[in-house]
């Protein structure tokens, strides 16, 4: 059967100060009135019911989004011990996905990713679904609509299957003229981090790169539903990699192929993103707030505190308003939000992070 595994353990820190540690940007309504969350599991429907969603997060994330989908099973929240990349959290969904379904297919997905087209969503992952049957790893390619440098690139190459390319390569952020050369050429697809595959597949791949991480998790299903499960899971968790699933298995997978689509997609991963994603007013101006704006000009403004919002003058702006903090920040530099995240910390600031 067709499962979904959706990975919810990031922090979201280039959000703040909306997302923190307590309640990061998957667990926001950030475009509309259901978490982000929430929606990535409610979009599968009908193709992957709530009752095969599985959701990879941390004990104390977990709470917040039963709440958010509580048609989601509670064997189906896998709790990872502690903060490992998406590789081992993959690996490990995967394992308890097996477990329970051993034919299972999976579609890896991220709880922070926006669609626009919902239904060609879930027919080009009806489509992968089939072709992953033959044992490969099929993977989303999102056409790119300008020479991006704050994505991965996928090369595609001969055709295998109808609208299926095979993967030639994966290439990480690329300087500017790379990414030039790649949207000019046409053979390059901007990489979703979502991906495809039979549950053994995966497993296998685990198994083939990271041998003793994989043994470890072999061991471990057989105490799934166990009582002495929690132990296994933290010698487990001690042999993995601290690697991306992209480094873990993506890149050297021996059978990888991608599907180029047009979805209306975004990564959600900072305020520019969210700001591409929201309506404008005649301005180019992206108001989530009670907004009074005088020559404002392509700017996003948001607020959680419930004050008045005046500007006058400012352009590309981020400005963004919640009870205990406040952010000002150039669009073009929304990526330094980190920055203040880590000074905060610094600060020993916990209650702001």
């Amino acid at each position: 059967m067709y499962h979904a595994l959706i990975m919810a353990g990031g922090s979201g820190t280039r959000l703040w100060p909306l997302s923190r540690r307590s309640m990061p940007k998957q667990a926001l309504a950030l475009l509309e009135e259901r978490s982000m969350f929430r929606v990535t599991a409610e979009r599968l429907a009908p193709l992957i019911p709530l009752e095969r969603v599985w959701v990879v997060t941390s004990a104390a994330m977990a709470e917040v989004f039963r709440t958010q989908a509580p048609g989601i099973p509670e064997r189906n929240y896998v709790i990872e011990p502690g903060p490992k990349d998406s590789g081992p959290a993959a690996a490990l969904g995967l394992a308890h996905i097996q477990a329970a379904d051993p034919d299972a297919t999976v579609a890896i997905l991220s709880a922070d990713h926006h669609i626009v087209d919902v239904e060609g969503f879930r027919t080009v992952l009806q489509q992968a679904g089939v072709h992953a049957q033959s044992g490969g790893i099929v993977t989303l390619g999102i056409r790119p609509t300008h020479a991006s440098t704050g994505f991965g690139y996928i090369e595609r190459g001969e055709v295998v299957g109808e609208g299926v390319y095979e993967v030639v390569r994966f290439t990480e952020k690329p300087q500017e003229p790379a990414a030039r050369a790649y949207l000019a050429g046409g053979r390059h697809s901007w990489n979703s981090g979502m991906f495809i595959m039979r549950a053994a597949t995966g497993l296998a791949e685990f198994e083939r790169q990271h041998a003793a991480f994989a043994e470890r998790l072999r061991a471990l299903q057989l105490y799934i539903g166990a009582a002495d499960y929690d132990a296994a899971l933290a010698e487990t968790w001690s042999a993995a990699p601290k690697l991306s699933i992209d480094y873990a298995i993506m890149e050297g997978a021996r059978q990888m192929a991608v599907i180029p689509v047009d979805i209306g997609w975004s990564d959600i991963g900072s305020w520019a993103a969210l700001f591409d994603a929201l309506p404008h007013d005649d301005r180019e101006n992206a108001v989530q707030a009670e907004l009074v704006a005088i020559d404002t000009v392509g700017s996003l403004v948001r607020s959680s505190s419930g004050r008045v919002i005046a500007t006058i003058g400012v352009e590309r702006v981020v400005i963004v308003d919640t009870p205990d903090a406040l952010l000002i920040c150039a669009i073009d530099r929304v990526q330094d939000v980190k920055k203040v995240v880590d000074e905060l910390k610094n600060r020993q600031r916990d209650d702001l992070v």
